[in-house]
């Protein structure tokens, strides 16, 4: 394992963990509880969101307390602001404030690595749908993230006129200098919202990375020569390149809220079907709160699927000993589809893959809601690298060699392709099934998605339970809601749902995540969701449609999916029965008592440097 500083930036960030302080017993309801660990005579970066767009009057009241406006934040009723702390408390007093939050760090969402030959296209039946002629073909995604760079597999392809499976080769034009231009092969825009910075190419590597897995088409590894293509999901998908995250991986909250008002703004012009959001930090106040999380809903209403991340923190066993709880933001927030991670076990088959164990768990903290969504393949997966990538140079064991896709291949590693692992790269995968799903059926809403994908998830092949041992410390996963969601991305099943019943049978309402209920009297959990959520309206959106017909032991005998009916039961996740499995998840002090400051401290208040490199699964 690589003990640098790339792995605590990739290590979803466990590099932030150790900065999080425990939450204020007493502190102002309208400031984050970030904000009061600052000295008050310290100038701290604000978010501050208003209850309506705010007005000059506003901005004269930062700069009565002796502060300045940095930017508008006009997709939240926001403004971006430097004042000292001390002021917090005066300036939330304002009625017109609703919440003021710290401009917070977050990070990319991969983790550190060893040389394997994996699969991801294969177990969620990727080919099903170019045999369809769906390359995602006309479809926008957003990446934000690193950047990416202009690379022969994002050229140009006319997929329509491809035999599945055969992106031919294309020649792609060397870019001149460091700005990206406004178009390149299918990056059909590029603009950079990292502060200092002035081009929007990739600096760091892990924005390519994610791009390849969405659109690549594997022009360079097609061919006579080939044994292996490494492709994207969805190989024709173009790509709307929206780079907030600096050379280090790292970005802040207010670069991917403007990134995701730049993605809204831009929908109709490169018809941005798909949002991707490789990227997080922990969770700090509700999601009704949060910023971040108001800027991705605002994103979906707006008739984008956003796609993110659940976060690379299963093996924080700080509140229980299964890692329950670490759902990463903005992959918190209820109406988003939250991606885990699985280990595809080096090979094609899905019936042996397993949940990767540093795949964050729901519920999300101070919510509880229901997460993650759905799993895909993220460990040790293939994809785009570029002359000069930073990421590969600063990690030389990410190493896909000549002979994992050549014929006559040899050990040397690849200058084109290299593995990754983590919920960042499960993520892509999401986002390009969704390019694949949209250019066949573009009439499908944003919930209508979501719900498609869940209740066609693959759970068949699960097992009860899996564990790693690493440094010593057994990562136990028990496959449950909160670990796999609605089960594994299965694209095939998806499209014949699709093909068979049309848009049709597909219910209308939201498709927000449930929250979690816990009941100390009884000792049952349940899932309650939304009022005006699709789930249950009929049969094909009932729990055993969402979930499996085993998820759910109920005292009532029902199987709908949000009444009162218990989780597991007795003896499962949340019983009686398994005290020291899950007792800490629901004691005084953890996530659901009533301590939740003291949980927050635990759960993010060390330092996870040792997991930051070990957070992959290599005993196959």
């Amino acid at each position: 394992m690589i003990a640098n500083r790339y792995a605590l930036f990739v290590a979803l960030g466990s590099s932030l963990l150790s900065s999080i302080p425990a939450l204020a017993g007493s502190h102002n309801p309208k400031v984050s509880s970030d904000a009061d660990a600052t000295a008050p005579s310290a100038t701290v970066s604000v978010i501050i969101q208003y209850r309506r767009d705010p007005e000059d009057k506003h901005v004269q009241r930062i700069a009565s307390a002796k502060g300045r406006v940095k930017g508008k934040l006009g997709l939240i009723h926001a403004l971006t602001a430097e004042l000292p702390q001390s002021e917090l408390d005066r300036l939330a007093n304002d009625p017109d404030v609703a919440y003021i939050s710290i401009d917070r760090p977050l990070h990319s969402r991969d983790s550190v690595n060893i040389t394997a030959q994996d699969y991801f296209l294969e177990p969620v039946n990727a080919t099903s749908a170019w045999a369809q002629g769906l390359f995602g073909t006309n479809v926008g995604v957003a990446v934000i993230d690193s950047g990416v760079q202009p690379v022969a597999d994002l050229g140009t392809l006319d997929a329509s006129k491809l035999p599945p499976n055969q992106p031919a080769a294309i020649s792609f034009p060397k870019i001149a200098g460091e700005v990206a231009p406004a178009q390149n092969g299918r990056i059909s825009y590029s603009d950079n919202l990292v502060v200092g910075q002035k081009d929007a190419v990739d600096h760091f590597g892990h924005g390519t990375h994610v791009a390849g897995l969405i659109a690549g088409n594997g022009s360079q590894s097609t061919g006579s020569n080939f044994l292996y293509t490494y492709r994207g999901v969805a190989p024709n998908a173009s790509v709307v390149n929206l780079r907030v995250l600096d050379a280090t991986g790292s970005g802040t909250d207010s670069a991917v809220i403007a990134a995701i008002n730049e993605a809204i703004s831009l929908k109709s012009a490169f018809n941005i079907r798909v949002l991707n959001l490789s990227l997080g930090r922990p969770v700090y106040e509700s999601y009704t709160q949060d910023p971040l999380c108001q800027a991705v809903e605002q994103a979906w209403k707006a008739g984008i699927v956003v796609v993110v991340s659940a976060g690379n923190d299963g093996r924080n066993l700080s509140l229980n000993p299964e890692g329950y709880g670490t759902i990463d933001a903005p992959g918190n927030d209820p109406y988003v589809i939250t991606v885990g991670a699985m280990r595809s076990m080096q090979t094609p088959s899905a019936t042996d893959d397993l949940i990767a164990s540093y795949s964050s768990k729901g519920p999300s903290f101070i919510d509880y809601v229901a997460k993650p969504d759905i799993v895909a393949p993220g460990n040790l997966v293939v994809s785009l690298q570029f002359g000069g990538d930073p990421l590969y140079k600063n990690n030389p064991t990410f190493v896909t060699p000549h002979k994992f896709y050549q014929i006559k291949g040899d050990s040397n590693p690849s200058g084109q392709y290299f593995p990754l692992s983590g919920t960042s790269m499960a993520t892509a995968i999401v986002s390009g099934a969704v390019a694949d799903i949209l250019q066949g059926y573009p009439s499908l809403t944003p919930d209508q998605v979501k719900a498609v994908l869940m209740a066609n998830a693959n759970r068949n092949y699960f097992p009860a339970t899996s564990s790693v041992i690493a440094n010593g410390v057994t990562y136990l996963a028990n496959y449950d809601v909160f670990t796999v969601g609605a089960g594994y991305l299965d694209l095939q099943a998806t499209l014949n749902y699709l093909a068979w019943n049309g848009t049709s049978r597909i219910a209308y309402g939201t498709a927000m995540s449930p929250v979690a209920s816990f009941d100390p009297v009884s000792g049952y959990t349940t899932l309650v969701t939304d009022q005006t959520a699709l789930w249950g309206k009929t049969y094909d959106w009932s729990a055993s449609s969402v979930y499996g017909p085993g998820a759910f032991d109920s005292l009532s005998g029902s199987t709908a999916l949000w009444g009162k009916t218990a989780l597991w039961g007795k003896t499962a996740l949340w019983g009686k029965d398994d005290p020291t499995g899950f007792s800490a998840l629901f004691g005084s002090t953890a996530l659901w008592g009533k301590g939740n400051p003291e949980a927050a401290s635990a759960l993010w208040g060390q330092s996870s440097d040792s997991q930051a490199n070990s957070a992959v699964e290599t005993d196959y």
